[in-house]
């Protein structure tokens, strides 16, 4: 039998670290995924409003990694694809692992910039977000795939596993060991088709694919779970983090505005004490 775990932390920015360790310290077995302080943390030139520190971004995570080793927290560095509600159980889908937790806490934090038009309209229709999950329906197909960065290369290798050709664009410059794979430095703007996805629209012009997968740190949330309450970007919080959706809560830059280390710091506690306090409702 897999095991069930008590609670499962998704993001591992500040509001998912927090929560992590909050839970840790609460007692409660809880599993962390998503890549520790990654992404804007390092990236910051100066932290300035988060209480008892004052440095770099590249400073901030030097001391957040040596208080995760000193706690002795744990932390499984994959990308969570998929959640999915079953009574009063969820399983989480990562690459091609799947972990079943009572709880949820996400804390994926937001997207940077605008998503593509036609994106979510034809989501589940040509547009996907998991190479793994969906990149054997694409096989003999010409495909797309936009990342967000190379580390999502290894995922556009692994498309290339199926596809007649994949087109890729990224921002960053990188090679790739598939043959059939093309490298592609225009802008992406829309994707287009009837009934699915028929072509990739950029500021050259477009291009004829079945289907584009946008491999990027933050799903948007509808996307991730089903049924998901959301407004625009955000998930829709009560003060406790929690959702629509019994045992699933939301915090940090996902669960709204301002943007900033410090609230993410506060919900992802708020959110880890809701938790233990609905874990206790199930075992009664």
């Amino acid at each position: 039998m897999e095991k069930i775990w008590d609670a499962a932390v998704v993001g591992g920015g500040i509001a998912g670290y927090t929560a992590a360790l909050t839970l840790k310290n609460l007692g409660v077995e809880a599993l962390w995924l998503g890549e520790p302080f990654a992404g804007k943390l390092r990236l910051a030139e100066t932290v300035k409003n988060f209480p008892s520190f004052s440095g770099s971004g590249e400073e901030f995570y030097a001391a957040l990694s040596r208080q995760k080793e000193d706690m002795g927290l744990k932390n499984e560095p994959l990308r969570v694809n998929g959640i999915y509600a079953q009574g009063d159980m969820f399983s989480l889908a990562a690459g091609e692992k799947l972990f079943l937790a009572r709880a949820v806490v996400l804390a994926t934090g937001v997207e940077e910039g605008s998503t593509l038009k036609g994106e979510k309209e034809f989501l589940g229709r040509g547009v996907s977000y998991c190479a793994v999950c969906d990149g054997a329906l694409y096989r003999g197909k010409k495909i797309a795939a936009v990342l967000s960065s190379l580390r999502y290369a290894e995922e556009a290798e692994y498309l290339a596993r199926f596809a007649s050709e994949v087109l890729v664009f990224c921002g960053e410059k990188g090679s790739f060991r598939a043959e059939n794979i093309s490298v592609h430095t225009e802008k992406p703007l829309a994707i287009r088709g009837e009934k699915r996805v028929e072509a990739l629209v950029t500021e050259r012009g477009e291009l004829p694919v079945s289907g584009v997968f946008l491999l990027k740190d933050a799903l948007p949330p509808e996307a991730l779970c089903g049924g998901l309450g959301t407004e625009g970007a955000h998930v829709v919080t009560r003060r406790d983090g929690s959702t629509n959706l019994r045992g699933l809560f939301a915090a940090g830059d996902i669960a709204g505005r301002p943007y900033q280390f410090a609230k993410a710091a506060g919900e992802g506690l708020v959110a880890a004490y809701a938790v233990r306090d609905y874990l206790r409702t199930l075992s009664k």
